[in-house]
């Protein structure tokens, strides 16, 4: 299957390849074998591989067998590296970033990413987007979804704004809000460990 080009990205050679590297962006120092990277990007293996060998051809990502399997990790060192980073993270840095800031906090039943973002993300054609909206079903402290919303903002170089509602409300037909968020490009963020 041919991926096509990100919109958020488009500079990018595909999709798979943004996330692939937001995926590795997201701790540069750990390793990924093929296998956890492609479940991370939710493709096959072979897919993953193809791309893995270009970009290490280049010299964005380094590779090392360990018996059979080959784990893989971004090269920091790459001259160009602090660019890439502004255009993945641009592109793919609030699907892959917010899972992590926000898996420890308690309470949290599901968490979206809505909006133009989100749109963008999931292929629907329109401006960049000026901000990143998340919505928290469920609670944690304030000060804690404060905390995730200024870090995030300043790995991706935009605002994050989380609203949190009920999970009472989310379930709500008639809420305005609720319908319209539910209407509308959502991408659920899996805060599985």
């Amino acid at each position: 299957m041919k991926s096509s080009a990100p919109l958020l990205s488009p500079i990018l050679r595909s999709d798979t390849q943004g996330r692939m590297l937001a995926a590795l962006m997201r701790d540069a120092e750990k390793e990924l074998s093929l296998t956890e990277l492609a479940a991370q990007c939710d493709v096959a293996v072979p897919t993953i591989l193809r791309d893995v060998d270009r970009l290490v051809d280049g010299g964005y990502v380094s590779a090392r067998r360990v018996g059979r399997n080959r784990l893989v990790r971004i090269n920091t060192e790459h001259p160009i590296y602090a660019s890439l980073w502004n255009v993945v993270m641009f592109g793919y840095g609030p699907a892959a970033l917010l899972p992590g800031l926000l898996s420890d906090l308690p309470g949290i039943e599901h968490a979206y990413i809505y909006g133009s973002w989100a749109a963008r993300f999931l292929g629907e054609s329109g401006e960049s987007p000026r901000d990143i909206d998340v919505l928290i079903v469920g609670g944690s402290e304030y000060g804690d979804l404060y905390e995730v919303a200024h870090k995030a903002s300043a790995l991706v170089g935009r605002e994050v704004n989380i609203n949190v509602i009920t999970p009472e409300r989310w379930a709500n037909q008639t809420d305005g809000f609720v319908t319209t968020v539910k209407s509308r490009p959502l991408l659920e963020l899996n805060l599985e460990k």
